[in-house]
């Protein structure tokens, strides 16, 4: 059973600085493409940034650029956001998510199949 358990969401000020943590169980992330994605209250779902499985950084979008960095550990099976100088309209559910398809989009997600619970990230102004 492939679970993806997302964490290290909170509160933080803005110019703080978050980590949020993906851990995978029934699946060795490595193995796949691993995207985290955003959707803040009443926006669409958007792309923040993904990894391919050879550990190439794909995809970093625009307004996170400088900001985030998406890294894997692989013998903690857990991939990682790093995100520093926080803005408001950083605030969102962020997720990770798992794709086995090569080349996968990193902005939609529509073809990552694996996803986890979302974890808040606010950013008080």
């Amino acid at each position: 059973d492939v679970q993806l358990q997302a964490s290290g969401g909170g509160l933080v000020q803005a110019g703080g600085s978050l980590r949020v943590s993906c851990a995978g169980s029934g699946v060795t992330l490595a193995d796949y493409e691993i995207g985290w994605f955003r959707q803040a209250p009443g926006k669409e779902r958007e792309g923040v940034s993904c990894m391919r499985e050879s550990g190439i950084i794909a995809y970093v979008a625009d307004s996170v650029k400088g900001r985030f960095t998406i890294s894997r550990d692989n013998a903690k099976n857990t991939v990682y956001l790093q995100m520093t100088t926080l803005k408001p309209e950083d605030t969102a559910v962020y997720y990770c998510a798992a794709s086995d398809v090569r080349d996968s989009n990193c902005k939609t997600g529509y073809e990552f199949d694996y996803w986890g619970q979302g974890t808040l990230v606010t950013v008080s102004s």
